[in-house]
């Protein structure tokens, strides 16, 4: 558990389904992260057993003033780079807490937690271009441009969009 001045990241659990699914039905989340909207809760708990349960570095976040689940933020193994050193950020928060700064504090908290690790020596962040409040987190972690990779990603909506490249070396912290 990682406490920050108004957030708790802690491990998820089967039992946070109903809270996760909440927020990743909204419409804005999921696409700007490349992922369609969940329609059933039966979508979640399938995402939450490949990429959240049992993951040491991928946490719930929590409002403290009522500890309530609004996001998720995490670091995992970037499939863009062939290096055991690497892991990428990537994160989602309710639609309704957006432009309130919590995500950046959360990812600085996770980064912090990532570059105590000896084995991890760059964190990698990846956003569609369009997406410019990733941008705006991203470059207040610190994080360094490394360019756009044109035509990358189709989304499951079948559109192809660019992404923007982003680094940050433990050493430049």
């Amino acid at each position: 558990m990682i406490e920050t001045e108004r957030l708790i990241l802690r491990s998820i659990v089967e039992n946070d389904a109903a809270d996760i699914f909440k927020y990743a039905q909204e419409t804005n989340v999921g696409p700007n992260a490349g992922w369609k909207p969940h329609e059933n809760i039966d979508e979640t708990r399938e995402l939450m057993k490949q990429i959240f349960i049992d993951q040491p570095y991928v946490f719930g976040i929590m409002l403290k003033k009522n500890n309530k689940m609004i996001g998720s933020i995490g670091l995992i193994k970037d499939p863009k780079r062939e290096n055991p050193h690497a892991r990428m950020l990537g994160y989602a928060l309710s639609e309704h807490y957006w432009g309130q700064g919590l995500m950046t504090e959360a990812s600085k908290a996770i980064i912090d937690l990532g570059f105590e690790d000896p084995e991890i020596n760059i964190i990698t962040c990846c956003c569609y271009s369009f997406n410019h409040r990733s941008h705006r987190v991203i470059e207040k972690c610190g994080f360094k441009y490394e360019g756009c990779l044109r035509q990358c990603e189709m989304r499951y909506d079948g559109k192809v969009f660019d992404m923007e490249s982003y680094s940050l070396m433990k050493n430049e912290r």
